[in-house]
This record gives C-alpha cells, sequence and structure tokens, in this order.
C-alpha cells in the first residue's frame, strides 16, 4: 500500500513543535468548560455501551489521561513518535502506540467509543472518507465516536485550508463532515457549535456520532 505523503509531512511537523504544544494544550485545565463537559458526557455514554475506547489522534495524552479518570479503559494513539513519548513520559500508567488513522492496529468492532478531537483537521479532503470508514470499521455496534474540528461557514463539500501554526488544516462545515461520516453507516447523535473564545480565530464543532446495532 503507497503511504499517503501527507502523513509524513504531519509526522514531522507535530514531531518539531511537541514541547511547544504540550506547554500550550497538555493541562486538561485549558480545555473550554463546554468542550470538557461534552467529553464527560461522551465518557458516560461509553459506560453504559461497555467496552475501550481510542483517544485517536491523542497528542501529550491529557484528554486519554481524562478519559482514563472518567473510569474509562483507554489508549491513545498518535503519529508523531514525539507526541507518543511526551504522552508516555507524562502517564506511565497509561497506553499510548504509535498509529495512524489511515490504518489503525486494532481490530474490527473492538471499541466501545473513539475520540477524534482535531486529529482530522490535516487530512486532505479527498482522503477523508477512508478515514471514516476505518473509525466505523473498529467501533463495535453501539459504540460512540465524538469529533472536533475547526468549523467553516460554507457547507461546501470541499472544505477550505488555512494557515494552521503547524502544518496546512483544513475547517468543515458540519453538514459536510457530517455526510462523510455517516455515509459509512454511521448515525449522528448530536452536534455542538460555538463561537471562538478569546485567544481563538475560528467557530468550532462537535459531531457525536454511534455505529447501530
Amino acid at each position: 500500500m503507497t503511504r499517503p505523503r501527507h502523513l509524513d509531512e504531519i509526522r514531522t511537523a507535530y514531531d518539531a513543535v511537541t514541547d511547544v504544544y504540550a506547554a500550550r494544550f497538555a493541562d486538561v485545565s485549558t480545555v473550554v468548560p463546554l468542550d470538557r463537559g461534552l467529553i464527560v458526557a461522551f465518557a458516560e455514554m461509553i459506560r453504559a455501551a461497555g467496552g475501550p475506547v481510542a483517544d485517536l489522534g491523542c497528542g501529550p495524552g491529557h484528554l486519554t489521561a481524562l478519559l482514563h479518570d472518567l473510569g474509562l479503559d483507554t489508549v491513545g494513539v498518535d503519529l508523531s513518535p514525539a507526541m507518543i513519548a511526551y504522552a508516555r513520559r507524562t502517564h506511565p500508567q497509561l497506553r499510548f502506540d504509535e498509529g495512524s488513522l489511515a490504518n489503525l492496529n486494532i481490530v474490527d468492532g473492538a471499541l466501545g467509543g473513539a475520540l477524534v478531537w482535531y486529529s482530522t483537521i490535516h487530512v486532505p479532503p479527498a482522503d477523508l472518507p477512508a478515514i471514516a470508514a476505518e473509525l466505523h470499521r473498529v467501533l463495535r455496534p453501539g459504540g460512540h465516536l465524538l469529533v472536533g474540528f475547526f468549523a467553516a461557514d460554507d457547507p461546501s463539500p470541499q472544505p477550505p485550508d488555512f494557515d494552521h501554526k503547524v502544518t496546512t488544516a483544513y475547517r468543515w462545515h458540519p453538514d459536510a463532515l457530517g455526510a462523510v461520516l455517516t455515509a459509512t453507516g454511521l448515525t449522528e447523535t448530536a452536534r455542538l457549535v460555538r463561537v471562538p473564545a478569546e485567544d481563538e480565530r475560528f467557530t468550532h464543532a462537535r459531531l457525536l456520532l454511534h455505529k447501530p446495532h
């Protein structure tokens, strides 16, 4: 299988900024309270459904740790070896694996939940349907998916890119990203759109989906 070039670009970019990124984002207290509350609700849904949860694109591991503290069997996965090394040092009691959303080393139907928190923003739009299919594959029937991303105003299926501080990223309208995810057979449960906080540039969106029985 030919490896998508953007994966190497993303890995290199995040390896280079791991310490700076972690200094800004690795503390759960920096997460906007509304977002943190949604993640807590997501964790409660997974506890009810049963099964482990994977933090896919876990970065420095702070949300992996939050999910663990909320009582879930949790694993963090990230493309960046430097991020995984940081997460392992910071949270040695937890499991962190290197991996790609494009080809997860997780057996079919193994997960009760998957958190994909700004993990798809650097994926070229043409590659996202394959990743959506991979997320569907690893969820068990009744499992839940929570996706966080930057929101675009235009519902076009070709989302605009922008000058992300690490590497090229894309903003998706919730309708457009929701269509990609539900095309796999997932069902949308809820969505949240919030205005930018004082130090943020863009509107933020979250989609909550589940895999029907």
